[in-house]
């Protein structure tokens, strides 16, 4: 129990019990029910021009991010943009890349996105994959089988709020790397079976789900795999590495915006869901007694005390979510495995629209001695 926090909600509490029992409950629901995360990265953005290749947008931290986004708006409309060409005090001009589904018009109000694919492999990028599923503890699991020439596969595990889209970015990639891909979902995804309590678990649980996966790679004729996750996936790959009976058979982790500092996560996960202070406080203490967490050994994982393997760390110094500090203190803390790479300006989980040439010049480097 985190004594300093609970004593300042008790205090803050006294006389209201039933106020607080359920204010801790309705802050904590984002984080126990991790499909109601928001896809949305951004409040709304108004166009301003549109011409040949190029879009104007009110100016404000959303449209002048650097990289690769995409916008939405009204029901489905979805266009991607790329670098800024302008910025001034009359907005922010930046290059249109594609309009995929709806039409853009001087007004229409915008929210900036990662999601820069939309679909599956094949309809968002043009790569044969296999539609399967991997027998897990509570029943079968939809996931993306994509085949390579290489011994060792790559396990991609998203985050909370998304899906398997969220790994499209990284499969061309993989693809020219002629890694064999496995793009998973866990309890609680839609198509899979929910977890017992219908809640998530911050990994506790749904490591063993990762754990069916390579079980079925390695049936499959692979060697090694290395497992990469986003956000709470790549704890969860985390939880796979230092848990699994099928361990030894991981040659590699690459972990984008892991959440290691759960107490603090769970706190900017609430003040995001507009909870802030004692509120955010209630809800992640709601949030822990909701789902059992062992605090203690959650730390333990976020040392590194039982990583074994090379671990590629990809995160952002003004991560909103997952503290940055933490994942410099798993580097400090284990410097003869972890290799931490920071992406300034870089969203939580979504580096590579940051600097896509950057991010992917990095995993190929670091992939290459794998295959």
């Amino acid at each position: 129990m985190r004594w300093g926090i609970a004593a300042t909600v008790a205090a803050a509490a006294v006389g209201t019990g039933a106020a607080v029992l359920v204010i801790g409950r309705r802050a904590s629901e984002r984080m126990v029910h991790p499909a109601v995360a928001a896809r949305a990265r951004s409040g709304p953005v108004q166009v301003l021009t549109l011409g040949a290749g190029r879009v104007g947008f009110t100016r404000g931290p959303e449209s002048e991010r650097p990289g690769r986004w995409a916008v939405e708006w009204g029901e489905g409309g979805h266009a991607v943009v790329g670098e800024v060409l302008h910025s001034d005090g009359k907005g922010v001009t930046r290059r249109l890349l594609r309009a995929d589904r709806g039409t853009l018009t001087p007004g229409t109000e915008v929210r900036f996105t990662p999601r820069v694919h939309l679909g599956d492999p094949t309809t968002a990028l043009g790569i044969p994959f296999t539609e399967t599923a991997v027998e897990g503890e509570l029943g079968a699991l939809p996931a993306w089988r994509l085949d390579g020439a290489r011994g060792t596969w790559v396990i991609l595990v998203h985050g909370p709020g998304a899906d398997r889209s969220q790994a499209l970015p990284v499969l061309p990639l993989l693809r020219r790397l002629a890694l064999p891909v496995l793009a998973v979902s866990y309890r609680g995804d839609a198509g899979a079976p929910a977890s017992p309590d219908g809640l998530g678990h911050f990994g506790e649980t749904e490591w063993r789900d990762v754990e069916a996966a390579i079980r079925r790679a390695l049936d499959s004729g692979a060697g090694k795999v290395v497992l990469y996750g986003w956000s709470l996936g790549a704890t969860t790959a985390l939880q796979t590495a230092a848990r699994s009976g099928w361990a030894g058979s991981i040659s590699s982790l690459i972990l984008d915006s892991p959440v290691l500092d759960w107490p603090a996560g769970a706190r900017r996960g609430a003040a995001r869901a507009g909870y802030r202070g004692v509120a955010a406080e209630l809800g992640a203490l709601a949030a822990e007694g909701r789902t059992g967490l062992d605090l203690a050994d959650f730390a333990r994982l976020a040392d590194g005390t039982d990583l074994r393997v090379p671990t590629l760390v990809l995160h952002g110094p003004d991560d909103p979510v997952a503290p940055f500090r933490a994942a410099e203190r798993l580097a400090g803390r284990r410097p003869d495995v972890v290799n931490l790479q920071a992406f300034p300006g870089g969203d939580h989980a979504a580096l590579w629209n940051t600097d896509p040439e950057r991010y992917e010049e990095t995993l190929r480097r670091w992939l290459t001695p794998f295959l």
